[in-house]
């Protein structure tokens, strides 16, 4: 089977089968990418969060575009993208063609009602998984801590924060880092 047909098809069922939005997402992407089609390594796939998290869009269509390109460019990403942003485009389409005829079910409410607990926890399972992956020790465990309480206390807008934490890895890559190995080797 094409590898192309095979992106498209894995990225279109992981779109039609997941509530919650991208972050949901992490997990069913990392099986089927990672795991199942091992398409890149875990490594490669952390990286590609961090910087889908910090691009402007929708994180599931980011994050499908940047495999699919990693894996075959261009083509690659266009046939990600699409799986990926199809299932969303039809179901929206399909409900806004019939919304106005149970807009005001009871039933339907209390669906979407009992839906959203269950948001929580499929956003914040892949929060831990990414920070148990990532190697977050109690010496590195200030960083997020600290930047949540900027966002949610201070207010600080998240760019800021994102802006701030790429220029601290920049800085950390190019004279911290350097300098650790070749100490690690003495």
């Amino acid at each position: 089977m094409s590898i192309y047909w095979n992106s498209f098809r894995t990225f279109f069922k992981i779109g039609m089968f997941t509530l919650g939005g991208g972050y949901a997402m992490i997990p069913i992407i990392e099986a089927e990418v990672v795991d199942k089609n091992k398409w890149i390594e875990k490594e490669e796939f952390l990286d590609l969060i961090a910087i889908a998290q910090s691009c402007p869009g929708v994180f599931a269509i980011n994050i499908s575009i940047f495999i699919g390109y990693k894996m075959r460019k261009t083509p690659g990403a266009l046939c990600t993208c699409i799986g990926t942003a199809l299932p969303s485009f039809l179901i929206i389409l399909f409900v806004a063609m019939f919304f106005h005829q149970f807009q005001d079910n009871t039933v339907v409410a209390a669906a979407f009602r009992g839906i959203r607990p269950a948001v929580v926890a499929l956003i914040a399972a892949p929060t831990f998984n990414l920070a148990k992956s990532a190697h977050i020790t109690w010496s590195t465990l200030w960083i997020p801590v600290v930047c949540a309480l900027l966002i949610w206390a201070l207010g600080v807008n998240p760019i800021y924060i994102i802006i701030g934490a790429g220029l601290c890895g920049y800085l950390y890559g190019q004279f911290i880092k350097p300098t650790e190995e070749q100490h690690n080797e003495n």
